[in-house]
Order: C-alpha cells, then sequence, then structure tokens
C-alpha cells in the first residue's frame, strides 16, 4: 500500500516550493512590464520589429525564483525575507496560489481547446493548394492551433473578395505561423496563468498582440508585392464588411485580427508609414535578440540554486520527543563527526565531552549530508543515532541511506 501521508507532503511541499519561486517571478514581471512599455514608448516607438522584439525578454521570467540574489544579497535578504518567511509559514496562501494557476489554465487554455473543436467542424476548401476551413459566423479570420494550424475564413468574406485581396488575408494567417506569432501567444498564455497574480499580463496583452500584428503587417507588405496602401484598403473592406457582429461567436484567443475601429484605425496609420526594410539586417536583430535571450538564460543558470543542492551540514539533536536541536554549528561538528556512504564514525571522546558541555542526554541523533531545494526551505539528510555503548575510539555507526527512498528521489527531481 502506498503511503498517502507522503503523496500529501509531497503536494504540499511543491506548493511552498513553487510558489515561493513564483511570487518572485511576479515580481520581477511588474518591474519588466514596466520597462517594456517605457521602452516602446519612448525609444521605439517608430521601430517595428525592435518594439516587437522586446517582448522576448519575458521568456526569462519564469527562471528568476531559485536566484541566489535572493539569499546571498543582504539588501535583496532584507527587502524579500518578510515575503518569502509568509510564504513557507502559511500553507494556505501556497493553495490559493496553485488554484489560482489551475483555474487560469482552464480558463485561457479551456477557451483555446473549444476553439479547435469550433475550427475542426467547419467546412473546408482549398484556395490555391491551401486549405482553409470557411465559417458561416460574421467573425475576423483567425488562425487555430498549434502543431496544425487551421487558418478560419468568414463565409461572407469568401464570397465578397477577389482572388487577390483573399491571398493577402490568408498570406497575413501564413505569416503569423511562418514567423511563430502562434508560439508566442502560447507562451504568453503559459505566463498568465504562472504569474496570475500580476494583472498587468493582461491588461498590457493587447499591446503584445498589436506589435505582433504590425510586424505581421510589415512582412506580408514587403512580401506581397503590393503597396502598403492597396494592403490597407483590403483590411478596411474587411473592417466593413465585418462591422455588424453575430451573437455566440467562440472567443478566439489566437490572432484574430482587429474588431475595433480604434484598433483598426492605429494599424492602417501603421501600414501608412511602412518603408521597405532590410531582410537581412532584421534577421540579424533577430539572430541577436535570441542571442541576448540565450545569454540572459544562461546567466541566471549560473546564478541560481541547482533543482537539488548537496548539503555537508551536521546537526546534532536530541530525539526524547521535543527533537530538540543540540548544536548546528557545522564547522566544530566536523571536527569530531565524519562520514561515508555506509558508516558515520564518530570520535568517542570529542563527541562525549561535547554532550556532556551541552548537557545531551538520552536518544542522540545525528543529521548529515543529503541535500536541499533552497536554502530554508525543504530538502532532506541522512540520519543516524550516536552509539552510547561503545568503547571504540571511532564509533563506527552505519545508516541506512535515504537515496533509495522514492519520495527523496521525487522530492530531488523537483
Amino acid at each position: 500500500m502506498p503511503d498517502w501521508t507522503q503523496f500529501g507532503q509531497l503536494l504540499d511541499f511543491c506548493a511552498v516550493y513553487y510558489t515561493t519561486q513564483l511570487v518572485r517571478c511576479a515580481a520581477f514581471s511588474f518591474v519588466l512590464i514596466g520597462l517594456v512599455m517605457l521602452l516602446r514608448k519612448k525609444f521605439f516607438s517608430k521601430q517595428v520589429f525592435l518594439k516587437g522584439m522586446l517582448w522576448a525578454l519575458f521568456l526569462v521570467i519564469p527562471f528568476l525564483g531559485k536566484l541566489k540574489l535572493f539569499y546571498e544579497n543582504k539588501v535583496v535578504l532584507r527587502a524579500t525575507w518578510q515575503i518569502t518567511a509568509g510564504i513557507m509559514s502559511w500553507l494556505w496562501v501556497d493553495r490559493i496560489y496553485m488554484t489560482g494557476i489551475l483555474a487560469s489554465a482552464i480558463c485561457i487554455f479551456g477557451k483555446r481547446l473549444r476553439l479547435r473543436k469550433v475550427a475542426a467542424r467547419m467546412e473546408k476548401v482549398v484556395f490555391e493548394n491551401i486549405h482553409i476551413y470557411v465559417t458561416d459566423m460574421n467573425i475576423t479570420p483567425f488562425t487555430a492551433g498549434l502543431l496544425k494550424p487551421k487558418i478560419v475564413l468568414p463565409k461572407m468574406m469568401v464570397d465578397s473578395y477577389g482572388r487577390d485581396e483573399l491571398k493577402i488575408i490568408i498570406q497575413h494567417e501564413q505569416t503569423h505561423i511562418r514567423l511563430g506569432h502562434l508560439w508566442c501567444g502560447f507562451a504568453w498564455d503559459i505566463l498568465r496563468c504562472l504569474l496570475w497574480i500580476n494583472p498587468f499580463l493582461i491588461i498590457f496583452q493587447k499591446y503584445f498582440r498589436a506589435d505582433m500584428e504590425d510586424i505581421c503587417d510589415r512582412v506580408c507588405i514587403q512580401n506581397s508585392k503590393k503597396t502598403a496602401y492597396e494592403y490597407a484598403l483590403v483590411l478596411l473592406k474587411s473592417l466593413k464588411l465585418l462591422h455588424f457582429k453575430q451573437e455566440n461567436v467562440p472567443p478566439v484567443v489566437t490572432y484574430a485580427g482587429e474588431k475595433e475601429f480604434a484598433d483598426m484605425k492605429r494599424r492602417v496609420e501603421q501600414i501608412a508609414g511602412f518603408r521597405p526594410y532590410r531582410e537581412k539586417r532584421c534577421m540579424a536583430m533577430t539572430a541577436a535578440a535570441f542571442l541576448l535571450v540565450v545569454a540572459a538564460l544562461m546567466a541566471v543558470h549560473m546564478h541560481s540554486y541547482g533543482c537539488s543542492n548537496e548539503s555537508r551540514d551536521i546537526m546534532v539533536g536530541k530525539y526524547d520527543g521535543k527533537n530538540e536541536i543540540v548544536s548546528c554549528d557545522t564547522k566544530a561538528l566536523s571536527r569530531m563527526i565524519s562520514y561515508d556512504d555506509q558508516y558515520v564514525y564518530v570520535d568517542r571522546a570529542a563527541f562525549e565531552d561535547f554532550l556532556e558541555e551541552n548537557e545531551a542526554k538520552g536518544d542522540i541523533c545525528i543529521a548529515f549530508g543529503g541535500f536541499y531545494k533552497l536554502p530554508g526551505l525543504g530538502g532532506a539528510a541522512e540520519i543516524c543515532f550516536y552509539e552510547s555503548d561503545s568503547k571504540d575510539a571511532i564509533v563506527q555507526i552505519p545508516y541506512e541511506s535515504i537515496k533509495g527512498n522514492w519520495y527523496f528521489k521525487v522530492l530531488k527531481m523537483l
């Protein structure tokens, strides 16, 4: 029979462990989203590609929770320790946070699944060797799915548009797919779930999507060989054609086009300022941005605690029902206690003098080695009991290692 108590303990530990990290990540996300919005407005307002690339910085955010900065920098430690201590102490806070992640995931990704099912039931047609899905609903064109994206167009647009106009609309959706914007949206939704306590990730999501649309428009205009004027006319025609909205339209969680006049007005104004760009230069900027993110991730990894960290600490305690700690001075204890994979070696004379000085009587336990997840948060130590009746100068105590225990194996991998 499995020990269900250990399962419960493992779930509780996961709640504390991940909430501790994610709350820190959320704190960073508040700062970063303010920085991104400032840079977009003040420095990159005319730089469409650079403005869009700023959002890639958020890829680093979920990995900041284990930074050594939180434990080794006195200023940061003083500023954040009360929050950390609260999260570690109040399990109900961690459970609420985990529930929030689950609720957000059900809401956000539930919409994606419903949309995918709706698209799968639509009429499938072929336009110039491209499979598209046609719906009677009065909606703007969009693409659903990640591994097998489905381009969806309203029937009234298919019937009303000429071949060249349809090619522009379909090319726009294909460009989103080719540029990886659907995956960018997916990553953003994951971030929204993990850091749900930051409402600005929802509030400013429209700017993230607007920047992706602007990049897509630029690429489409250049690749279509159409003028910016011709491209804008197609967008304006779709706005007029789909002006009257229909009820019971499924929520579109990937790029479904603009739904309001103000958004389309902004987009057309951006298109009006289109100038041909150098593709090689854009590719170089994209490569540089990618390398910057990779370098940032590597730097974070180098300055963060691992999934499990070897502990060399030694602690002596009294096992008398109260489990009182006698000493956790590793430096002093290591002079009289050492260990290998099978035995603990204790200098009997020195250790018994130590016990007498500390008035420690009864069952004495020695905790040593093992691993920890984060300083002060979780982990495991090997343990043995001192054999006080031994007459050997060096007391050799065998112990059963925790390495074979499934609970500690799972804990170490988390």
